[in-house]
């Protein structure tokens, strides 16, 4: 007797469940007092972790943690989860935890709380680590490596170690690689009782502002909300071709917004849109592919990105808010290339959608309602804004409760508004789904959901608050909401049972406060690990090391550098969670690329290279051999893990191609670029990924020919960088001589910059060569403008050098310094807008659409002729 598809389904769906929660929450399926304590534990976790982000610590003058103070207890919680839930190998039993295990967790939480309980001790000795200091140390390096190998698999240990290794043995290694070393004693104290190792940066972000968002998720998921996401994108999306493929990207894209794994993604929505991809045409290993592609940009898409964009704020020492711009538009972009990839599969199968059961509308009504709709959310967007901004003024210190009374009032509206609906209902994965829910009823009736989030933003954004504090109080609505959103719901419709509806809610509060804190033992030990690579690189000096290695093997080539990056990112990333994958490689390569770029007279803004290598990371969770996100839609959609990863990789091409885009052409990032300039280069971007999607699925309107495939990859090059080619066809700069640096300061045009190539020393007395960029300066002649600028100039023969800088002085800043020998002074010619060269490339895209469209009559024509 054979399994039914149903069952056959379902049970593949319970694997990738188990495969995201073995990944994610451990292995261990314990029953009675040990899952109590676990339970207990990890929302003793979330609830410290909501307190020390609160301002109720300052109010009341107690419960008041220091920074290193909170990472020891924040690493001490995802140590001992880390120990119960997840057996040491794959033979030891599931269903209780083994002695050994119980000691390892209470010795690795003695350790990481040592920082904690002996702060006042350490501070007093400074760098003199006594005997008791070095023992806790080694024991707790020696645990958070063990607990990494159980939590997040070997590799990430076995790097850790390798650095570990290279700290003590530097004076034994060979040739470049050798370094003075370090001794036992001071590994130690650098690595456990200093914040430049395990208690470093990256652990301080997870303590401050990861722990929150992915709690904030976490709740928002056990809500309701992830269900609501996907029905409405099913309303939506589901009856045009290839409908349910178009959902889930739409589903899994909301979904990354608040949720820090790709694994997780995948499961959360795959279970539910991998089958109904099947239904309607297609293959095991497309829907599988399709779903991965979808969850794995998730991790792409702000406010959380999978904590990066809080590391970013750290590493590259610029406000969270600016992080979120740039990384906005390159994630759009991708979300809507990959909606037309699916768009060309359904296509090239012709493939038809669901069975809508909205009632039917004429095109010019969809088209006014969407403008209404859309101009209504704009016009509120902006009397809130404008409404707001009265209201601080009026009510003073009474602003946030009379915020929170307007919130209540509008929770309670959206909750009678939804209450005239029918509620929404999860459906299983395995049901016979053959007509859509209407739209209307299905956005209306979780409406409320959405004002969380919205607090979080207005926080963020208007408000301009940290991100651990808005993600507080954006956690703070959403508790409440779940508090009572059944109890109110439930008085609305008459239903009654309002203790029952209560106690469900405080279920899920609770159960969403302790899968918040279960989510964040691998990154919260990942980020400690990592702390330990980005230890030893400042401790002996191998980011040095690297940077001339790796330069000596591009041999100077900026663009053979970022595939070198681009490669040691995916190799990395087989093995390594994404956040740890973007600390080590960052930690060690950022750098490098950027001085690199200055060297070529390319100056890479630091956030472009941050985002270069974070985008390479999370493309590991999609590449074979070890993509585990392919695993997992794999694992549900019953087709081969790894040809599901290969067409992932390539649906996912278009992540690939971007970052290389953006490194060469930052409006991308919307750097120094104004509201309608930025616009314009989302529609030329957009069109552009679109283009270049077509030419890698060889289809646009037919199928297309080899030729035109290459004509469309040229077209999408030339839209998004004709940077290039205005370069090929004037000289972007005009050249002076040395010394008439003067003079172009003088002829520099209101907002040009002026560039200047230096030869001089390095800090480590080797020869280097670099390219500034002088913004424009004040003054009223070129050597007023050079006085303002800290520089003075001499002639020593034909060389022109580096007199004098003043100390503090914006020359300082930009990194002239004594003896230094100007080699070039060139202004910006004068020369057409780049933007003109669309045109020809529009031309071109224009008389390829005719050859296809021409071809694809053809063919309907000689189907009919065979049918007639």
């Amino acid at each position: 007797m054979t399994d039914s598809p149903a069952s056959s389904s379902h049970d593949a769906a319970e694997r990738a469940r188990e495969m995201a929660a073995s990944a994610d929450t451990g292995g261990r399926q314990l029953t009675g007092y040990p899952k109590r304590l676990i339970l207990l534990l990890a929302f003793a976790w979330s609830a410290f972790q909501l307190w020390i982000a609160s301002p109720l610590p300052y109010m009341l003058g107690v419960g008041v943690f220091g920074a290193t103070e909170a990472r020891s207890i924040h690493l001490a919680f995802a140590l001992v989860l880390a120990f119960l839930s997840y057996p040491a190998f794959k033979r030891s039993p599931k269903e209780r935890v083994p002695l050994p295990d119980w000691a390892m967790a209470l010795v690795a939480a003695f350790a990481a709380m040592y920082l904690y309980m002996f702060y006042d001790q350490l501070a007093n000795r400074p760098g003199n680590p006594i005997t008791q200091d070095v023992v806790v140390g080694i024991l707790g390096l020696v645990l958070l490596l063990e607990g990494t190998r159980r939590a997040l698999g070997p590799p990430l240990m076995i790097v850790a170690m390798v650095f570990l290794g290279y700290s003590l043995a530097g004076p034994y290694m060979p040739g470049m690689l050798a370094h003075r070393g370090v001794s036992f004693e001071a590994l130690i104290n650098h690595q456990w009782l200093t914040s430049q190792g395990v208690f470093g940066i990256a652990l301080g972000v997870s303590t401050s502002f990861v722990f929150l968002f992915v709690l904030f998720g976490a709740l928002l998921e056990k809500a309701g909300a992830g269900n609501y996401f996907i029905k409405v994108a099913f309303s939506m999306l589901g009856h045009y071709r290839g409908g349910p493929a178009k959902a889930a990207v739409v589903a899994s894209g909301l979904t990354g917004l608040i949720s820090g794994s790709s694994i997780a993604n995948t499961v959360t929505t795959g279970t539910f849109t991998i089958p109904m991809m099947k239904k309607v045409g297609f293959s095991s290993t497309k829907a599988g592919a399709i779903e991965v592609g979808a969850s794995v940009n998730g991790q792409i898409m702000p406010p959380v990105m999978g904590a990066a964009a809080f590391l970013m704020v750290e590493y590259v020492g610029i406000p969270y808010v600016d992080v979120i711009k740039h990384a906005f538009l390159p994630a759009v972009i991708s979300y809507i290339a990959l909606l037309y990839i699916v768009h060309l599969e359904a296509m090239k199968s012709g493939m038809s959608g669901l069975k809508s059961t909205n009632p039917p509308k004429p095109w010019l009504q969809k088209v006014l309602g969407f403008l209404t709709g859309l101009i209504g959310i704009m016009a509120l967007a902006i009397g809130v804004y404008y409404g707001l901004g009265w209201l601080k003024p009026l009510l003073g210190d009474a602003t946030p409760w009379g915020v929170g009374l307007l919130l209540a009032v509008v929770y309670i509206l959206l909750l009678k508004l939804g209450s005239n609906y029918p509620p929404l209902e999860h459906d299983h994965p395995d049901s016979d789904i053959t007509e859509l829910p209407q739209t209307r009823p299905t956005v209306m009736v979780g409406l409320h959901f959405l004002l969380p989030v919205i607090v979080l933003v207005w926080c963020l954004m208007v408000e301009r608050l940290s991100p651990g504090l808005s993600a507080f109080w954006a956690t703070v609505m959403m508790v409440i909401i779940m508090l009572t959103q059944r109890p109110i719901d439930a008085f609305f419709r008459q239903e009654g049972q309002f203790g029952q509806a209560a106690r469900a809610g405080v279920h899920d509060v609770w159960m969403g406060m302790v899968d918040g804190a279960r989510n964040m033992v691998g990154i919260g030990i990942a980020t400690a690990t990592a702390g330990i690579i980005v230890g030893a690189v400042s401790q002996t000096g191998v980011g040095l090391v690297l940077a001339d290695l790796v330069e000596q093997l591009s041999m100077g080539s900026l663009m053979l550098m970022l595939l070198l990056t681009a490669v040691l990112s995916l190799i990395l990333g087989m093995g390594l969670p994404t956040t740890a994958n973007y600390i080590v490689v960052s930690a060690l390569l950022a750098p490098v690329i950027v001085q690199l770029g200055q060297q070529q007279g390319l100056l890479v803004p630091l956030i472009a290279v941050h985002l270069f290598v974070f985008y390479f990371g999370i493309m590991a969770d999609v590449t074979p051999p070890v993509g585990l996100a392919s695993f997992a839609a794999a694992a549900i959609s019953g087709a081969d893990p790894i040809r599901t990863g290969f067409q992932a990789f390539w649906y996912s091409l278009r992540t690939a191609a971007l970052p290389f885009l953006f490194i060469f052409n930052t409006d991308l990032l919307l750097i120094n670029v104004d509201l309608w300039h930025g616009i314009l280069i989302f529609i030329v971007a957009t069109l552009a990924m679109l283009i270049f999607a077509a030419a890698t699925q060889g289809w646009f309107i037919t199928r297309s020919r080899w030729y035109e495939t290459v004509l469309l990859l040229v077209i999408a090059f030339t839209l998004f960088r004709p940077g290039y080619w205005q370069d090929k066809i004037v000289p972007p700069w005009q050249d002076l001589p040395p010394a008439q640096m003067a003079q172009a300061l003088e002829q520099a045009g209101p907002g040009d910059n002026v560039r200047v190539a230096i030869d001089g020393i390095d800090d480590y007395g080797q020869p280097t060569h670099f390219v500034v960029e002088i913004p424009p300066v004040e003054g009223a002649n070129g050597q007023e403008k050079l006085d303002n600028l800290g520089l003075m100039l001499r002639e020593d023969g034909n060389k022109t050098l580096v007199d004098m800088v003043t100390w503090g002085s914006e020359a300082k800043e930009l990194g002239f310094d004594l003896d230094q020998t100007i080699t070039a002074v060139r202004l910006p010619a004068d020369r057409f807008a780049k933007e003109w060269l669309w045109l020809p490339a529009l031309g071109v895209l224009g008389l390829i659409i005719a050859l296809q469209n021409r071809r694809r009559r053809k063919h309907a024509a000689s189907r009919e002729a065979a049918t007639a």
